[in-house]
C-alpha cells in the first residue's frame, strides 16, 4: 500500500522549489515516514529551519513550523523547547547555515544536550546563493568564491558533534532512504541533542561545476566517499583518509538532558527543593 504523504505535507506549497533531482525531497520524505512510524501527533512537532535550500523544509511540512534567520535555528529551537519540553523540536539547516554562521549555536546546543533533533542537510556548498565555499566543501573543488580550487580544510561535521557533547551523533546520505528513515526514527526517539549529518547532492551548483554533469554523477561521488562505520573501523588509519563513516557514531543514553535540569532550577524557585548541588549530577550522570 502506497504511503500517504498528503497527511504530512502542505499541498498548497507544491510543487517544491527545489531543483530537479535534489536530494532534499528524499530527505523530507524519509523524515515524514519516520514521524508516521512513531505515530507522533503533528501538533506535538515543531520544525525550525534557517536560510538556504534546506530552509524551505519547514514550508512544506504540515507541523508547527518556524522559518528563522540565517544560522539561528538552534537558538530559536532552544527557546521553543524550554517553553514546551513535552514537544518534539526539530532543527533543519544546511552545512553553511549550521556550521559557518550558525556554528556557535550548534556547538552550544550540543554542549547543553538539549532534547532537539538537529538535521544538517550537507550538500558541500552554499547552494541557494550560487556556489560559494562552505565549511564542508572538499579541498580542490571549484567554487564561485575560490575559482582556483578550494584551499580550506574540510570540516567533519560529526566529529564536531561528538566533541561538542551531543549525546546522539549519526551520518547517513540520501542514497539509501530506508537507512535514512531508520536513523530519523532513532534520533526522534533519543532524549538529548541528536546531531545528524545527512549528505545530499547539489548537482547544479557543486556537481556540474566539478565535472559531475548529472544528479547521478553527483550521487556516485557521494557513494564513493561514504562507508559504513563497521567497515571504516576495520580499515587501517591510512586508508580512512577522505572517507566518511555512516551509521550511528555515538549513542549515549546516560548524560543528562538540559530541560530536565532546567526543571530542577524551576523547582528551586518554586520552593520544591532547596538548591542544586554537585551531588545531583554525580548521582545521575
Amino acid at each position: 500500500m502506497a504511503f500517504n504523504y498528503d497527511k504530512y505535507l502542505r499541498l498548497e506549497k507544491m510543487p517544491t522549489l527545489w531543483c530537479w533531482g535534489c536530494g532534499d525531497g528524499v530527505i523530507l520524505k524519509a523524515f515524514v515516514r519516520a514521524v508516521d512510524k512513531l505515530g507522533l501527533n503533528k501538533d506535538d512537532i515543531c520544525v525550525v529551519s534557517g536560510i538556504g535550500c534546506s530552509g524551505r523544509f519547514s514550508s512544506y511540512v504540515d507541523f508547527n513550523t518556524v522559518h528563522t534567520t540565517h544560522g539561528r535555528t538552534v537558538a530559536f529551537a532552544t527557546g521553543i523547547k524550554l517553553a514546551n519540553p513535552d514537544k518534539h523540536v526539530i532543527c533543519v539547516g544546511g552545512d553553511g547555515d549550521t556550521l559557518a554562521i550558525g556554528g556557535n549555536h550548534t556547538i552550544h546546543g550540543a554542549r547543553r544536550n538539549i532534547d532537539i533533533t538537529f538535521i544538517i542537510i550537507n550538500n558541500f556548498i552554499y547552494g541557494l546563493t550560487n556556489s560559494q565555499t562552505s565549511p564542508t566543501t572538499p579541498q580542490g573543488m571549484w567554487t564561485v568564491s575560490q575559482k582556483a580550487g578550494n584551499i580550506d580544510p574540510t570540516f567533519n561535521a560529526t566529529n564536531l558533534g561528538i566533541a561538542a557533547g551531543a549525546s546522539f551523533v549519526a551520518r547517513e546520505s540520501m542514497l539509501d532512504p530506508k537507512k535514512l528513515e531508520k536513523v530519523f526514527v532513532k534520533a526522534l526517539e533519543h532524549k538529548g541533542f541528536a546531531f545528524l549529518d545527512i549528505l545530499s547532492n547539489c548537482h547544479i551548483n557543486l556537481g556540474r561545476k566539478n565535472k559531475m554533469q548529472s544528479a547521478m554523477a553527483n550521487l556516485e561521488w557521494i557513494d564513493s566517499i561514504t562507508i559504513s562505520k563497521k567497515k571504516y573501523d576495520a580499515l587501517p588509519e591510512e586508508e580512512r583518509l577522505n572517507l566518511l563513516p555512516t551509521g550511528i557514531l555515538k549513542d549515549d543514553k546516560v548524560v543528562r538532558e538540559y530541560c530536565d535540569m532546567y526543571q530542577e532550577i524551576k523547582d528551586v524557585h518554586q520552593g520544591k527543593r532547596s538548591k542544586i548541588t554537585q551531588d545531583d549530577f554525580e548521582k545521575k550522570i
